[in-house]
């Protein structure tokens, strides 16, 4: 359990930096605790979106079937692609709903 939200907290931090990084406009004034919130949100639905839209058709690996979080054998960047993407967008909303201006 602890690992799980060791796990979450950095990878949220990740994912959130990138998601911060890639969104447009100048979001550089946004608390660091709220892009970690943003790659959270990010991991997650990311990782449901992808589960729903392309993910739940694989076939079984390694003796198990895939889940929405393990979808392939090894690294699934095409996963990460999708969580980055609604991290940027959470960040987008976020930035919006706190009133947070472009420079």
């Amino acid at each position: 359990m602890l690992w799980t939200i060791i796990v979450t907290i950095v990878g949220g931090a990740v994912i959130g930096l990138i998601g911060k990084a890639v969104a447009p406009g100048d979001r550089t004034k946004f608390p660091l605790w709220l892009t970690i919130v943003c790659g959270i949100v990010g991991m997650l639905v990311g990782s449901l979106l992808y589960w729903v839209l392309v993910g739940n058709n694989n076939e079984s690996f390694d003796s198990h079937e895939p889940t929405w979080d393990n979808v392939t054998n090894g690294v699934d960047w095409m996963r990460h692609v999708w969580q980055i993407v609604v991290a940027a967008v959470a960040v987008i909303a976020a930035s919006i709903l706190t009133g947070r201006k472009r420079a």
